[in-house]
């Protein structure tokens, strides 16, 4: 496959869910990527994964809100392979806290990741994409929980939320330079090793403070794995999507489209038997 031949991609955040396997799916469309993070084994274990699949890529250690950080990355990549194409933002800080039990420090730190990680490497690569005339794509990610009021879990949903303006405004900012600036939106994901999928599958089914049905209230009756992103990615990325900016794509199996009281697996045949 060669939808992405010759263009180079850096991925922030190429963990072992979903940032990975996005690196990944964009190198097996020919792209060359930067895989970013701060968990060296992780982003290591990305980039040996690629080439091990006959793709090209390279690690670059850092924090996404140093400054220095992302503007290094990005020259990296330029002076390496001449240019920098698509830049997709997946850094995250996990930390599921609530309102009343989030430290203001956790809570800075979280909207630190995601929003500001976002801002400085879009700020760079769309920098260099102006200098270089590249018509460049920047996605991204966000989450069913920037859409819809999730309790216990205040920072994460307020800065993806708060991705979503970011994405329109730059957007709107970069249009005039013929760089598209769009989103992307997974859900509640299961790893795609079968083994990792069971125990997460048990974690996400244990009661907490509030009660979640991840599993039962799934529109499509299973969650999604990471490779059920790569194809949406891998299109905002490619030249088909050469009109859309500004806008988002969602794969969550009807998450977000499910009405609140409705109860998937529980049918007019469960009340009349």
């Amino acid at each position: 496959m060669n939808r992405l031949q010759d263009k180079v991609a850096i991925v922030t955040g190429t963990g072992p869910l979903i940032g990975g396997a996005l690196a990944a799916g964009l190198a097996a469309e020919g792209a060359r990527v930067v895989c970013t993070g701060l968990d060296e084994e992780a982003v290591n274990g990305c980039v040996t994964g690629i080439e091990k699949a006959g793709g090209e890529a390279y690690a670059a250690i850092g924090d996404v809100t140093d400054a220095e950080h992302a503007r290094s990355v990005v020259e990296q990549a330029a002076d390496r392979w001449g240019r920098v194409d698509v830049l997709v933002n997946s850094a995250v800080w996990f930390r599921k806290q609530g309102l009343l039990t989030m430290a203001v420090e956790d809570y800075r730190r979280q909207l630190d990741v995601i929003l500001t990680g976002a801002f400085l490497f879009t700020r760079e690569a769309a920098g260099h994409m102006i200098r270089t005339g590249t018509r460049g794509s920047v996605i991204n990610l966000l989450s069913t929980a920037a859409w819809q009021g999730e309790p216990g879990n205040i920072g994460y949903s307020t800065g993806k939320s708060g991705l979503i303006n970011f994405t329109r405004s730059a957007a709107m900012e970069l249009a005039r330079h013929g760089i598209r600036v769009n989103g992307f939106t997974p859900t509640a994901t299961l790893p795609d090793d079968p083994e990792r999928a069971r125990a997460l599958a048990g974690s996400m089914a244990r009661p907490g403070e509030y009660l979640m049905d991840f599993q039962g209230l799934f529109p499509m009756g299973r969650l999604p794995t990471p490779q059920d992103y790569v194809p949406a990615v891998v299109f905002l990325a490619s030249d088909e999507s050469s009109m859309i900016t500004g806008s988002n794509i969602t794969v969550d199996g009807g998450a977000t489209a499910k009405y609140w009281p409705w109860l998937p697996d529980r049918g007019e045949h469960e009340r009349t038997a």
